[in-house]
């Protein structure tokens, strides 16, 4: 398969075939021709450069392939030829995605296998379902810390049904493996970590199946640490310096040869006859398909999380509306999941977890874990919900990444975005999350959608609803939160969809552009210009991929100038808004976003106004604009 490729990893596949042949063949039940079946055991592919194997085994396995039930076949070995291949679905790296619904989640940045087991673990917990989940994880992967961060989960929730595999065979790409990566020091690692830890050779199938079948049985995590051989049965692709480098076409035959060498030194008959099948899975169901998730009205939600006097007062953050949200989404669909990085009481998901305790994870402060965890919870149908603070998020870009080519239906939620934390100073700020997810926006997920929909709420009533919104929509989305309790905007019945914006305010002097956190600020600038005979439009964007056209044509209309006003980096609304206008090419586009990096200072407002943003910056921006 790699050498019809020219490319691919071959010498990191051999070192799975006794470990890929006793799962695939013998221990795992699941179905080949419905890998979509609820019960089915699984099988993450963390080293997901070493696919090849897998493929190969589904295909003698007469698995079946294709992006739904409804248009599946059966792969066959001539399909193996096409790996790599662009309108192939067998991509370099494993990708349910793409048509090989065997697996669950996008693999091959490493490290991040083992979270989306413990995710569908936690899933067939909830749903009742005794499946076995097994991770295959690299040595060298091993170093990465989300591994770490994904063990402590095991143990946190007692996943004895998730089984870490350690493929040991002492390579990296560049050179071997650190001593800390040894079969030995992995094995004390992980028993010290709580796990029970067994080193087993890697290529005895009797020790492999013995190990694999003392999964789900123990009472903690069971972890098997295998010695393994790159480049195993060929003797071409046993060096260090093979990694990721096919055979030539013209040396295939002699692999060949080898291998049969092997065989007969093993005394494998030349023809095994037919393959064995795996054992059917057990009878299940999975959480039921719905269409659009209502809650309840926001005064009735607000009032059930315990937020009636906060709401008295028509004052009410974003963060905490979008806790009374998620406990209305929690009562109204079993479904929704919740995860928190240990900032529960301050993203207020801590709501949904006192009323709904098993449905509700503490990822603790491992954010990268938390991600990835979410992507397995939603690979087995349930909706999940992942909060931290925004800029804590950061650090998990490359999961996030990771789920959007997944495609996976993962809703993050960002708390204490922007600058309007104030005395908490720029390490707790999320200042370029807007531009970082507008990419994604920007982008079509291969299927008509956008690859990621980011929400932007200004006040506690478009919280309530975008959250809800975020609930129904398919796919990856962003909703960024605030602080600060500010003034309700809306009322309580206002409606908003993907892309949507809301006029605040009309006029015919400038057409001012804000969300967020920024609306509250950007109103009382448009009274102050407004006492000055400097009457302007007002809108709220509210979420991306922006639909520009009703913005456009109110500043068509009202002197050909918008003014952006957003507490982040740049590349987020104004830059949407400023393509846009590119596109027509008579509107201008003005922008007032963060223009440093920030410092603490006792109030949002403080440190908004020593970065130019406050509401005498605005109305002086502004006025220069409207002349």
């Amino acid at each position: 398969m790699t050498s019809a490729a020219g490319s691919g990893h071959p010498s990191s596949a051999l070192s799975l075939a006794h470990l890929v042949a006793s799962l695939m063949y013998e221990q795992m039940r699941y179905d080949p021709a419905n890998p979509w079946h609820p019960g089915s055991d699984r099988l993450v592919l963390s080293e997901g450069h070493s696919v090849p194997i897998v493929y190969a085994a589904y295909a003698d396995l007469g698995g079946v392939v294709g992006r739904s039930p409804q248009e599946k076949r059966a792969l066959t070995l001539d399909d193996l030829k096409t790996l790599r291949e662009l309108d192939s679905v067998l991509d370099g790296h494993p990708n349910p995605a793409e048509g090989f619904p065997f697996f669950d989640a996008a693999t091959g940045s490493l490290g991040q296998g083992l979270s989306v087991g413990a995710g569908l673990a936690l899933a067939a917990r909830l749903a009742g379902i005794d499946k076995r989940i097994f991770v295959i994880i690299g040595d060298g992967e091993s170093r990465e810390g989300q591994v770490a961060e994904a063990l402590d989960f095991l143990l946190d929730h007692n996943l004895t049904h998730v089984c870490p595999i350690f493929n040991c065979n002492g390579q990296g790409q560049a050179d071997y493996v650190s001593p800390q990566q040894s079969a030995e020091t992995l094995a004390a690692k992980l028993k010290a970590f709580g796990l029970d830890a067994e080193v087993i050779d890697g290529h005895d199938l009797t020790a492999v199946t013995e190990a694999l079948q003392t999964v789900g049985r123990a009472r903690r995590p069971v972890a098997i640490v295998a010695r393994t051989q790159k480049g195993w049965g060929v003797e071409s692709l046993k060096a260090h310096t093979n990694h990721g480098k096919p055979l030539p076409k013209d040396k295939v035959a002699d692999a060949e040869a080898s291998l049969d060498r092997t065989a007969a030194e093993l005394r494998i008959p030349a023809q095994v006859g037919d393959a064995p099948r795996p054992p059917a899975p057990a009878a299940a169901t999975g959480p039921a398909r719905r269409g659009k998730i209502t809650i309840k009205p926001f005064a009735e939600g607000i009032e059930k999380a315990g937020l009636a006097a906060t709401l008295a007062k028509n004052k009410l953050s974003t963060r905490r509306a979008y806790g009374a949200a998620l406990l209305a989404l929690g009562e109204a669909d079993e479904r929704i999941v919740a995860l928190d990085g240990d900032v529960s009481n301050s993203t207020f998901a801590n709501i949904f977890g006192k009323a709904f305790g098993d449905r509700f994870f503490e990822c603790k402060i491992a954010e990268q874990n938390m991600i990835s965890v979410a992507v397995g919870l939603s690979a087995a149908g349930f909706i999940p919900f992942a909060s931290s603070f925004a800029k804590f998020l950061a650090r998990s870009y490359d999961q996030i990444e990771m789920a959007a080519i997944t495609r996976a239906n993962v809703k993050l939620v960002g708390s204490h975005s922007g600058c309007s934390l104030g005395a908490d100073g720029p390490s707790q700020m999320s200042l370029p999350d807007l531009a970082y997810f507008r990419s994604y926006t920007c982008a079509d997920d291969g299927r008509g959608n956008p690859a990621a929909i980011v929400f932007h709420p200004a006040d506690g009533v478009a919280a309530y609803r975008l959250t809800e919104l975020a609930a129904s929509t398919t796919g990856l989305c962003y909703l960024r939160t605030h602080r600060p309790d500010v003034p309700l905007i809306y009322p309580q019945d206002a409606a908003f969809t993907i892309g949507g914006s809301a006029q605040l305010a009309e006029g015919d002097a400038l057409t001012i552009v804000s969300s967020g956190y920024m609306v509250t600020l950007a109103i009382q600038a448009v009274r102050e210009l407004e006492e000055a005979g400097i009457r302007c439009n007002l809108f709220d964007a509210y979420s991306l991929p922006l639909n520009a056209e009703p913005i456009l044509a109110a500043a068509s209309s009202a002197g050909g100038v918008i003014l952006t006003v957003e507490d982040n980096f740049a590349g987020g609304f104004n830059a949407a808004l400023a393509e846009a206008a590119a596109a027509t090419g008579d509107v201008r586009v003005h922008s007032m976003t963060c223009p440093r990096i920030p410092k603490s200072g006792k109030d949002g407002n403080i440190v908004l106004t020593s970065l130019g943003l406050g509401v005498a910056d605005i109305v002086a921006r502004a006025r220069a604009l409207a002349k």
